[in-house]
């Protein structure tokens, strides 16, 4: 869908900012149609519009479209570190190091889950998009752990549906700076992209639904170590919920950790852990559960908060 277009405003889009109400007409992501904004391919009644201006209905809108982007392939390249915890005919689990993204993506050039399976001869489920099959979930870049990957076309359905309906134990191990009031809590705030920083998330009224559970299970002098249920999935969920209570993870620069700490404790990415991960296992139906341990940063700095005190 690329070119230039001219179309009246639709009066169900009135009042609305010129990102959100675009990415609804014309099925484009808010991130895509602010960086046609930001082009000043956007105008309305002749006049170049930013994404945050507000539509008007009726007004005559002018906008040209990119070019699609090419198709991203999955190379298939070893990823050192990559673990496999537990592999059968329906799905293979895998502890995921740092610095592995899931799939491939555009702009992305390092390792990949997906790349790193295919380069060790696993198969995995054609379904979904060419460059992300089989994945039915993702972690960030700089956040490890275990995760599932569907093998067969059956535990693909099976799995997204579990993960949409939210019936799959999501557990998280996170270091937060300062401690958290209560220790035990939800946190219910909607996430959508940062107004600003297209790279960053934030609680933001026009969000997602988000919802985190957390337990302080033991305190330090500088921080928490915290135990976290995810009820949902967002992109950068865990670490947008806690720096919204100015309880950043300890490392996360991007979310307003303090650097000075992060480089005492020897991190140089967020303290964020994926534990632990149940499920009813797509072929058996019985309950599964898998565990990754920690990591040698992070290992090595939660060992100096505790000796700390």
């Amino acid at each position: 869908m690329s070119g230039y277009r001219t179309l009246p405003i639709p009066d169900g889009l009135d009042g609305m900012r010129v990102d959100a109400g675009l990415a609804k007409l014309l099925g484009l992501s808010r991130t895509a149609v602010a960086a046609i904004a930001d082009a000043d391919d956007v105008l309305i009644d002749g006049r170049v519009v930013g994404k945050s201006d507000r539509l008007t209905a009726g007004a005559m809108l002018e906008i040209t479209l990119p070019a699609p982007p090419q198709p991203v392939t999955v190379q298939a390249i070893p990823v050192e570190g990559l673990v496999v915890i537990h592999e059968d005919d329906d799905i293979i689990v895998v502890d995921k190091p740092v610095g592995v993204a899931v799939h491939p993506s555009p702009g992305w050039t390092g390792p990949t889950v997906v790349g790193g399976l295919a380069a060790a001869g696993h198969r995995i489920a054609t379904s979904g998009a060419a460059e992300r099959q089989g994945v039915v979930h993702r972690l960030d870049v700089g956040t490890t752990g275990v995760m599932v990957v569907a093998k067969s076309e059956s535990a693909y359905s099976a799995l997204k549906h579990a993960f949409k309906e939210r019936t799959v134990d999501k557990v998280y191990h996170a270091i937060v700076q300062g401690h958290p009031d209560p220790i035990k809590g939800t946190i219910d705030a909607p996430i959508d992209r940062h107004p600003k920083h297209d790279y960053k998330f934030a609680v933001m009224n026009s969000g997602k639904p988000s919802v985190t559970h957390y337990e302080v299970i033991e305190a330090f002098r500088a921080a928490s170590f915290v135990e976290v249920h995810l009820e949902t999935g967002r992109t950068h969920q865990i670490r947008v919920h806690f720096s919204a209570l100015h309880h950043p993870c300890v490392g996360d620069l991007t979310y307003g950790a303090d650097p000075t700490l992060a480089k005492r404790l020897g991190v140089s990415r967020q303290w964020l852990h994926a534990r632990e991960l149940g499920f009813h296992h797509p072929g058996s139906g019985e309950w599964v559960t898998f565990t990754s341990e920690y990591p040698a940063d992070l290992a090595a700095a939660l060992e100096k908060l505790r000796e700390e005190g």
